[in-house]
């Protein structure tokens, strides 16, 4: 029987510069990093949490589009979103909306990394 995810993959195209993406722009912190036979093992995650990113350097795969209205392929919550945005956006990161927008479900907002890989970002509605 499953008991956990371990981790999900992001592909970019340079990870130095998607470590810099993730750690310093959306205040996740660097998990694990070295190399591996197939390459550099580089991962982010939220602290606490047992799931980890990957930032796996894969070219061709790198910022694959998933359409408009579509989630992206990574999605994090926050606690209180309208924050965090305006926190990520003075660090530079790229939304492909102005403000945060209400849903039935919650709040919610698409953000943009260097190779065009977008992460959702959430925050539920409290019962």
């Amino acid at each position: 029987m499953l008991t956990n995810i371990m981790y999900v993959t992001i592909y970019v195209t340079d990870q130095d510069r998607a470590l810099e993406f993730y750690t310093e722009r959306l205040g996740l912190e660097k998990q694990l990093d070295f190399p591996g036979p197939d390459g550099r093992f580089l991962t982010v995650g939220v602290p606490d949490s047992p799931v980890q990113i990957i930032l796996w350097s894969h070219a061709p795969t790198a910022g694959q589009p998933g359409g408009t209205g579509a989630p992206g392929p990574l999605i994090l919550e926050s606690a209180d979103l309208r924050k965090d945005f305006e926190i990520m956006r003075q660090r530079g990161v790229t939304f492909e909306e102005s403000e945060p927008v209400d849903y039935p479900f919650g709040v919610r907002i698409e953000a943009v990394d260097p190779d065009g890989n977008r992460i959702s970002l959430r925050q539920p509605l409290k019962p």
